[in-house]
């Protein structure tokens, strides 16, 4: 992972919610859980593009402790043949190998094998890939007005419906912010 963390201002634990017009695919209409920010860089993950890919036909070692649905994530263009987990501690059974992200969802060692976390986590989502950013380009993308930075809730990693999210995540911010839940997907065509 990333360096030493140097600002008290971060964007650890919140979403980034890209703004409608963003303008690059890679993140059209994402929302994405961020889980470091540092002086070097930042790194997240998109929560709301789900693959055909099923967990057990890449990891199946993992597969049992998958959360439904059981497959793989996109994470984000950087490393796609690299996996990040997420899981949610199973109350106050921390399993070892688990950091915390927000509330009882945290990242796990992949590097342990399946057994020695599963009595502490009440399950995992595998990404492949995850989202990046080198030095100082997160802080240029905010100040442009590239992304809207909200509070996350443990609950935003396991949303049942992810084709819905991007849309539900807006209307829970309520004022202003949720009208762009409605913003259509072509202005163009209206």
């Amino acid at each position: 992972m990333l360096g030493a963390v140097t600002d008290a201002d971060t964007t650890v634990g919140k979403l980034l919610i890209a703004e409608p017009m963003l303008g690059d695919p890679n993140f059209e209409r994402t929302v994405v859980l961020m889980i470091e920010h540092r002086t070097e860089g930042a790194l997240g993950v998109v929560l709301n593009r789900p693959s055909d890919l099923e967990v057990g036909a890449v990891l199946e070692e993992w597969a049992d402790l998958a959360a439904a649905p059981s497959v793989l994530y996109v994470g984000g263009p950087v490393e796609p043949n690299g996996v990040l987990a997420l899981g949610r501690s199973r109350g106050d059974a921390v399993a070892p190998g688990w950091t915390p992200v927000v509330g009882d969802v945290g990242t796990i060692d992949l590097h342990l094998q399946p057994d020695e976390v599963a009595s502490g986590v009440a399950g995992i989502r595998f990404f492949v890939g995850y989202s990046g950013w080198g030095g100082g380009q997160l802080e240029s993308e905010l100040a442009e007005g590239a992304w809207l930075v909200v509070d996350a809730i443990a609950d935003d990693v396991f949303a049942p419906d992810p084709e819905t999210m991007w849309r539900s995540v807006l209307r829970r911010q309520g004022g202003k912010v949720s009208m762009l839940a409605d913003f259509p997907v072509h202005p163009s065509l209206n």
